[in-house]
């Protein structure tokens, strides 16, 4: 099958330091290519791929040193190219939101589009109705809560190469907090699950412009103020292993509608439980009492870390092999891709070098859905 992957542009694939869609594109690609596909990726210059890489800006737009950049008239760019090539493949994969509907409305029965972020966000349902010819996939079936009627043909739960992390048979008795510093991921109940246990706790996160303001009001001062706290900063895939392997549990205390939580199935891959809040993709991810804990309060989520150290690490990496791998992850968009080529008349309309283009918009607008 010949498969065209399109990326979102803000992160290399896979991504340097911190970064989810990308890092889900590259082991899903690759995944592919091992799979016997044909498979051609659209990213920037600095992908690492097993596929035919058409690169369609230099390097990635975050770790770019430029003080200018647009990240509109990136994705615009790389959409044109995908277009100059439609014919060349059978099915073309998006993740990059719904930027790319106005363009390729007349061959959407040749897409899929995978939606990666949250969805309960004012202006998406009279997208997703306008352009409902486009197939849609959801990263986990509490994703859709908030678009129930849109296009959904399938969902896929991410997956992940099982040789990216090593799994750890022992922890070194510390707590670990991986991903981003914001309130909807809630580092702060970390610090307090921590301090409660009396048990050291890691934070590897990276600080974004639009939370620098609560790190440094709200974060930082718990950090600073508290021995049991260590600040990591930003890791890459390289330090994960370790990081995480190490920790006795990973905690996601998060306040927000998770459409996954990639940072679940890295800690799962080390055999480190997690203990996460019930909110979101969580129930769907973590197996209670089996890779980790679900909890409903700060009381419930202290008593769960202080006995994530009695499950069965081997067994929680068994759990990732067969649920979480980038192979299985494969296999299940492959039955997408059947599904729509079964589906597609023989013949075929001409797709016209260029369609309607979408209206003039802030670029701000399509970095803050991939936030």
């Amino acid at each position: 099958m010949k498969i065209a992957q399109v990326t979102p542009l803000y992160e290399a694939v896979p991504p340097k330091l911190y970064g989810g869609t990308e890092r889900v594109v590259a082991h899903l690609t690759d995944a592919l290519v091992d799979l016997g596909h044909d498979v051609t990726l659209f990213a920037s210059a600095d992908a690492e791929t097993r596929a035919r890489l058409v690169p369609v800006r230099d390097q990635a737009i975050r770790l770019d040193p430029a003080p200018l950049k647009s990240d509109l008239a990136a994705h615009m760019t790389m959409l044109s190219e995908v277009l100059k090539r439609v014919d060349d493949f059978d099915v073309i994969h998006f993740h990059t939101d719904m930027i790319h509907f106005p363009f390729f409305s007349r061959c959407a029965d040749k897409t899929i589009t995978t939606l990666h972020g949250r969805l309960d966000l004012k202006d998406l349902p009279g997208v997703y109705e306008r352009w409902s010819e486009f197939g849609l996939v959801s990263i986990s079936d509490d994703q859709r809560r908030p678009l129930p009627l849109a296009s959904w043909k399938a969902t896929v739960h991410h997956g992940m190469p099982g040789d990216l992390y090593r799994f750890s048979p022992k922890s070194g008795g510390y707590l670990a907090f991986l991903g981003r510093i914001s309130p909807e991921k809630r580092p702060d109940r970390a610090i307090e699950i921590a301090t409660k246990l009396n048990k050291p706790l890691k934070i590897a996160a990276k600080v974004d412009a639009a939370d620098k303001v609560y790190w440094e009001t709200v974060i930082k001062p718990m950090v600073e103020g508290n021995p049991l706290v260590e600040f990591v900063g930003e890791i890459g895939d390289h330090q994960k292993s370790a990081f995480l392997g190490g920790a006795e549990a990973l905690l996601f205390p998060i306040d927000w509608p998770e459409p996954f939580g990639l940072v679940m199935i890295e800690a799962m891959a080390c055999g480190t439980p997690v203990v996460a809040f019930r909110c979101g993709s969580t129930p769907e991810v973590i197996e209670d009492g089996e890779t980790g804990f679900l909890v409903d309060t700060l009381e419930q989520a202290v008593a769960a870390a202080g006995r994530a150290h009695l499950l069965d690490r081997q067994a929680i990496r068994a759990r990732f092999d067969l649920r979480f791998s980038a192979t299985a992850m494969a296999r299940r968009y492959l039955d997408v891709y059947g599904d729509l080529l079964a589906k597609r008349p023989f013949a075929e309309e001409p797709v016209a070098d260029f369609v309607t283009p979408l209206r003039p918009f802030e670029d701000s607008s399509f970095a803050a859905a991939n936030l």
